[in-house]
């Protein structure tokens, strides 16, 4: 997973931030420490959730390629097969990232397309 591949996540948020404003959606503000308690363990915020993932899958290219970078260097205890299994983890979970940015837009779209 490249660099790229995150800022493509995160235009893809600006564009459906940017298209809820245009549909007249008024943008939504980070929740303040008071609304979090009132909200309860039950409820998750989906932007939260979504920034999360985000994080997590960057973080995960971001090890693997520390562990490429050590491999070449010939640091004891890291071997090709480590390197290999984690730029393949790193790359599924990109993957995984694009596939539910498209089913999110995909459904954004349905729900901008129904009649009321």
């Amino acid at each position: 997973m490249s660099v790229s591949g995150v800022s493509n996540l995160n235009n893809v948020l600006q564009q459906l931030q940017s298209t809820a404003a245009q549909a007249g959606a008024k943008p939504t503000s980070a929740p303040t420490a008071a609304q979090k308690v009132n909200e309860g363990p039950d409820k998750v915020d989906f932007s939260n959730a979504l920034v999360a993932a985000i994080d997590k899958i960057d973080s995960m290219k971001q090890s693997a390629v520390a562990q490429g970078h050590a491999f070449e260097r010939g640091d004891a205890g890291v071997g090709i097969n480590d390197v290999m299994v984690d730029m393949q983890k790193a790359g599924l979970a990109f993957e995984m990232g694009v596939q539910v940015r498209n089913r999110v837009v995909n459904a954004y779209k349905e729900i901008m397309n129904m009649q009321v």
